[in-house]
């Protein structure tokens, strides 16, 4: 091979291989940049919850049987159109600790945002709990909300916590902030 044709050769291998290094570049960055938009629509969908449809919306009742998890119910839910995705909503009932589903019949509303489905799957139906809600008790201690908490259970805890011997805060909830009582 002559002194040109090896240079011209040099050359095309040099353009080629930029070349591929880029096209495998620009391949990364687009699936980098695909990954950043999905995981941000996933968060957004597990952290700011909308309704599948705007209100009024429409009453469906469903049934949820005994022994169904949250991510078999997460299905139905989703064939009835209660939800958009399933799996946001399995994804949500272990971030948010409702992982508990009680059997029964509900009846819920396409309006409702799935952390509010939680919250309604995740509480006896009344056919089946006959009890006052202040007849309910896990080990003694009052059955509270998930997002509620009130003063009087939290003063019902600390004195608990006291008998018992622990070193323990309460936080009340002031118009400015919380403000933390500690026992010394």
């Amino acid at each position: 091979m002559s002194r040109r044709t090896r240079e011209i050769n040099r050359i095309t291998t040099a353009i080629i291989t930029i070349s591929i290094r880029l096209m495998v570049l620009a391949l990364l960055i687009l699936l980098l940049y695909e990954a950043v938009v999905r995981g941000f629509a996933f968060g957004h969908e597990i952290f700011y919850a909308e309704a599948a449809e705007v209100a009024p919306g429409r009453e469906i009742t469903v049934e949820i049987k005994e022994g169904e998890t949250a991510k078999e119910a997460a299905g139905e839910l989703k064939k009835k159109g209660l939800i958009t995705n399933d799996f946001a909503f399995w994804f949500q009932s272990i971030f948010y600790d409702y992982q508990d589903i009680y059997p029964g019949i509900y009846t819920l509303n396409t309006s409702m945002t799935s952390k509010e489905i939680l919250r309604e799957l995740n509480v006896k139906p009344e056919e089946e709990s006959e009890a006052s809600p202040e007849a309910r008790t896990v080990s003694g201690e009052a059955d509270l909300s998930k997002d509620a908490d009130s003063s009087e259970n939290r003063k019902t805890r600390a004195v608990q916590a006291e008998l018992d011997g622990e070193d323990i805060y309460m936080e009340e909830e002031e118009s400015g902030g919380w403000i933390e009582e500690v026992e010394e």
